[in-house]
């Protein structure tokens, strides 16, 4: 089995945010090679730069039922479910802290792709 090493120990941190998921299908404009396994390393998107196009290396830890980090990178995750969010620019810590909130929306991006659509259900680290 190819183990995950949790971003927690790699960054000695917590984790910024937590969020709700759900890829999208093929017919929605969603990945066509099925979903992805841990480590994935998409971008993020606000929902509100939608427009604008910018996009941040903000990545995705994905939980399993039990909120317990996905462990088993041969095992592809679930099409909906909880990641934590991970700013992985510290420079750009205190821009995102000032936007992150509960109920914002967001996206998984791949290049100019969305992937899957995310909600903030959790600020884990305010500060």
């Amino acid at each position: 089995m190819d183990v995950h090493i949790p971003y927690e120990q790699i960054k000695n941190r917590e984790c910024d945010f937590i969020v709700t998921y759900r890829f999208f299908t093929p017919d929605e404009g969603g990945r066509k090679t099925g979903n992805p396994i841990q480590g994935y390393r998409s971008d993020f998107m606000y929902s509100e730069d939608e427009e604008a196009k910018k996009i941040w290396m903000i990545w995705p830890e994905f939980l399993d039922n039990d909120d317990n980090i996905i462990l088993d990178k041969s095992l592809r995750v679930s099409t909906s479910g909880k990641a934590k969010m991970w700013i992985i620019n510290e420079a750009n810590q205190v821009f995102h802290k000032e936007r992150i909130k509960i109920g914002l929306k967001g996206f998984f991006m791949e290049g100019p792709h969305k992937s899957a659509e995310c909600e903030v259900i959790e600020v884990v680290n305010p500060n």
